[in-house]
C-alpha cells in the first residue's frame, strides 16, 4: 500500500529553478534512450536532489527517484519523509509516494516490495529498467528483492548515469560552488589563526565546524558529506582519520582535509599546518608538490584529458625525487554522506576524460609521509582557457 504526501503549506522553495531541472531531466532521459532504458531508478541521494531538488536526511532508509521514459519523475521513500519531499521537490504531489512504516528495518519485509507494486501500479514494471548496482545506497537484499518481484524485467546496471549528466555545471550551480569556496578559505583561515600547540584537537574542530556553518559573505554554510580529517603527527601518516581530544604539539604537522558548503554543493581543500620549524623534508616535499600542482594545473585545458592532467603531475614530482601511488583528483559537486566525490573521472593516468568548461574537481596531491602527512589541494574549475582555482587560500605549507 501506498501514500500520497498532503499539501499544508506554501509552495517549495527550490535552489535551482523549473527550467533548470528540466535541462537535467532531458539530458538523464537522452543517456537513457542511448542505454536502452525503459525506466531508470535513483538511488543515489546526491542524483536525488540534482534531479528532483529533493533535500534531507533520509537516505538511512530506501529511498529512490523514479525515471520514466515519459512524464515527470517520481519521489519514492519512507511514508514520514513525504512531507520533506513535498517541502523539498519540484513535481506535484502525485508524484510524490510514500511506503508504509512496517517496511523499515524488518527482516520479514523489505521496502523493495512496496516499490515493485508502486512500479506495477504505474505501469512500469516492464522492459528494461535501470538501478545504480554499485551505489552506496542500493543493497544486495534491495536488488534480490527487486529481482524475484519484477518477472520479466531487465534490471539492468546504469551506475554513474546520471553522476555523468552532473560533470559539466551550470551558471547556477557554479555560482554554489563559488560560495562554497569562499566558506572553505574563511575555514582555512581561522585554523591558521587560532590552532596553536597545548590546543586540544576537538575543541579546533568545533570551531572548524562553527565557521563552516556560519558561513561567509552573507551565505549560510550547509553540512559536509565528510567530517573534518584533522590527523597530527604519526597520525597523519594515514588519510581518513579524523579527531580525539589530544592537543596539538610543537614540532607536529597537522593536515586540514575539510570542506565549505553551500545547498550540497562542496568545495574541498586541504591545507597542512605544521606548528614550529618544518624538518628539511617537509620543505622539500613541499616544493615538489608545489611545482607538480602548477605543471597538473597548466595542463589543464578544454579538450585535453584528465589522464594528461595526472601525467603532467605525476612526472614533475616524480623528476623531484617522490612518488605517488593513489590518484590525484576527482570531481566534486553536489554531495551527500558518505562521500563528496561525483565518482565519476579521476586525475590519474590514462583516464580519458575530456575537460570540459564547466567541470570541478578536487586536485588532490597529497603526500603521506613516514613520520606525517603532506596536503596541499585545489579546488578547480576549467574554462574556457584553462583551469580556474576556486579559492584564494595561500598554497604551501602554513608555519607557525
Amino acid at each position: 500500500m501506498t501514500s500520497s504526501a498532503s499539501d499544508d503549506s506554501a509552495g517549495t522553495a527550490l535552489p535551482f529553478d523549473r527550467a533548470e531541472y528540466g535541462a537535467r531531466l532531458a539530458r538523464t532521459r537522452a543517456a537513457m534512450e542511448a542505454a536502452g532504458l525503459d525506466t531508470l531508478l535513483v538511488s543515489d541521494p546526491s542524483n536525488m536532489a540534482w534531479l528532483t531538488g529533493y533535500d534531507g536526511w533520509s537516505f538511512y532508509t530506501h529511498q529512490a527517484v523514479i525515471v520514466p521514459g515519459d512524464g515527470d519523475p517520481v519521489w519514492w521513500g519512507r511514508a514520514m519523509d513525504a512531507r520533506g519531499a513535498r517541502r523539498t521537490v519540484w513535481m506535484d504531489d502525485d508524484a510524490i509516494v510514500g511506503y508504509e512504516d512496517h517496511y523499515v528495518q524488518n527482516p520479514d519485509h523489505h521496502p523493495m516490495e512496496a516499490l515493485c507494486g508502486l512500479l506495477a501500479e504505474r505501469g512500469l514494471a516492464r522492459g528494461r529498467i535501470g538501478v545504480e548496482m554499485d551505489n552506496y545506497y542500493y543493497s544486495a537484499k534491495a536488488h534480490q528483492t527487486l529481482a524475484g518481484r519484477l518477472d520479466g524485467c531487465d534490471l539492468v546496471d546504469a551506475e554513474g548515469l546520471v553522476n555523468w549528466r552532473r560533470a559539466v555545471k551550470s551558471p547556477a550551480e557554479l555560482a554554489f560552488m563559488r560560495r562554497a569556496a569562499r566558506i572553505v578559505q574563511t575555514m582555512h583561515g581561522m585554523i591558521a589563526e587560532i590552532a596553536e600547540p597545548g590546543l586540544a584537537k576537538h575543541l579546533l574542530v568545533a570551531e572548524i565546524m562553527k565557521a563552516g556553518t556560519l558561513g561567509a559573505d552573507g551565505h549560510w554554510g550547509d553540512y559536509p558529506a565528510i567530517m573534518p580529517l584533522t590527523p597530527s603527527g604519526m597520525d597523519a601518516t594515514a588519510p581518513h582519520l579524523t579527531w580525539d581530544d589530544r592537543p596539538m604539539r610543537a614540532g607536529e604537522a597537522t593536515f586540514f582535509e575539510i570542506a565549505g558548503v553551500y545547498r550540497r554543493y562542496h568545495c574541498p581543500q586541504s591545507r597542512t599546518l605544521f606548528l614550529g620549524t618544518p624538518p628539511q623534508r617537509y620543505r622539500d616535499a613541499e616544493r615538489a608538490v608545489l611545482l607538480a600542482v602548477d605543471a597538473g594545473i597548466a595542463a589543464a585545458e578544454p579538450g585535453r584529458t584528465c589522464g594528461d592532467m595526472a601525467d603532467a603531475f605525476f612526472d614533475t614530482l616524480e623528476a623531484q625525487g617522490f612518488s605517488k601511488e593513489s590518484r590525484a583528483g576527482y570531481s566534486i559537486g553536489l554531495s551527500y554522506p558518505p562521500d563528496w566525490g561525483e565518482r565519476t573521472m579521476s586525475i590519474r593516468r590514462g583516464d580519458p576524460t575530456v575537460l570540459q568548461p564547466g567541470m570541478t574537481l578536487h586536485f588532490m596531491p597529497a603526500l603521506w609521509l613516514d613520520d606525517g602527512g603532506l596536503e596541499i589541494t585545489e579546488p578547480i574549475v576549467i574554462t574556457e582557457t584553462g583551469a580556474q582555482c576556486l579559492t584564494q587560500t595561500p598554497r604551501g605549507l602554513v608555519v607557525k
